[in-house]
């Protein structure tokens, strides 16, 4: 009964999920073409032009960032032309577009080439950590479970703590069955990730969807559809759908700092929209572009934001998300050995 079930959801779904893969398939196609349909020289003027010109006709925040930071694209075409020179190495060129590009202030957009990699960390470095490695260690102990690249562990309350330090690594269906159902007794969970920049949105959502039990509408999508600043898709619809496996069915905290970054962000914004859990720390760190990579005459390749996110409500969340409750990590309790974040969500759970 149940392959039969499934099989009928499959065949119902089908024409969306082509419709979506057609969709996809031409922005994407478009955006290539695009990229490659002029020629530069491979010269350091040549160069400038061309990445100059992919991030007019491709990046996504272009008219976002000039309404909300004040950054004039064109002004800045102005300012960093002047400092080209024939003669100029190629440390030197690195240098310039590397600190063109950091004017987006984007962490997605980077810069690579063999010697060194481009890119702008000004959307936490202004932001205190919140977040300790060395007081996480000390709630963990050394006999915490792992299962793939979650940790976990009982607390002496009776509060489950579980680790997420990245959505790069990834851990399957197995593996959250596992820690969910080892938690079942807790009274409520923890969950921290705190300094968890990203990494893959598979994984972001497979987490999330274990904290719904039904369909939610959680965000919005929109895809470059040509060269101008404001040729976009109409906002597509993005659902959390519930997790076949073991969901938590109790309170929860998810912990987060200004670290919390790309897929993390975005895994924050789906559990937002959850039951029974509380987002507790500093706004995350943003980046909610979905990249896209190019290539400069000289072989340098650039990665860029090219689809745009919201949350629910279709504000954007590219300078990040802000908790339910803020609090910040006290240097009394960090000489004391505690952690006033996850300290705090104790206090929450155990009421």
């Amino acid at each position: 009964m149940k392959q039969y079930v499934e099989a009928r959801t499959s065949r119902r779904w089908q024409p969306r999920l082509w419709a979506w893969i057609v969709s996809c398939a031409m922005a994407l196609a478009a955006v290539s073409s695009c990229v490659q349909e002029e020629a530069y020289d491979d010269t350091p003027m040549g160069n400038f032009e061309a990445l100059w010109t992919i991030i007019d006709e491709h990046y996504c925040f272009i008219d976002y960032k000039r309404q909300t930071l004040g950054v004039d694209w064109d002004h800045i075409h102005s300012a960093y032309r002047s400092r080209l020179k024939d003669d100029m190495t190629r440390t030197q060129l690195f240098e310039v577009l590397a600190e063109m590009l950091a004017e987006l202030r984007d962490g997605h957009v980077n810069l690579y080439a063999a010697h060194d990699v481009g890119r702008n960390w000004s959307w936490y470095e202004d932001f205190p950590s919140n977040f300790s490695q060395e007081l996480q260690d000390h709630y963990l102990g050394t006999d915490y479970k792992i299962a793939s690249s979650i940790s976990y562990r009982i607390l002496e309350d009776n509060i489950g703590y579980v680790v997420c330090r990245s959505f790069s690594s990834g851990f399957g269906e197995g593996n959250l069955d596992e820690v969910f159902h080892a938690l079942r007794t807790c009274n409520g969970l923890i969950l921290d990730v705190r300094d968890n920049s990203g990494g893959d949105l598979t994984n972001a959502e497979r987490l999330a969807r274990r904290f719904t039990n039904e369909r939610r509408l959680v965000g919005y999508i929109s895809h470059k559809t040509g060269t101008g600043h404001a040729d976009f898709s109409q906002p597509e619809a993005q659902y959390l759908e519930p997790s076949d496996g073991v969901r938590w069915q109790k309170q929860a905290v998810v912990l987060t700092n200004r670290r919390c970054y790309s897929a993390t962000n975005t895994f924050v914004r789906d559990v937002k929209q959850c039951p029974r859990i509380i987002v507790l720390g500093d706004q995350t760190g943003g980046g909610s572009g979905m990249p896209f990579s190019s290539e400069l005459p000289n072989g340098w390749g650039v990665r860029f934001s090219a689809c745009p996110m919201f949350d629910a409500q279709m504000n954007h969340i590219e300078f990040g998300i802000a908790p339910d409750t803020l609090v910040s990590l006290n240097d009394d309790d960090r000489l004391r050995g505690l952690d006033t974040l996850i300290e705090a969500a104790r206090q929450l759970l155990r009421r």
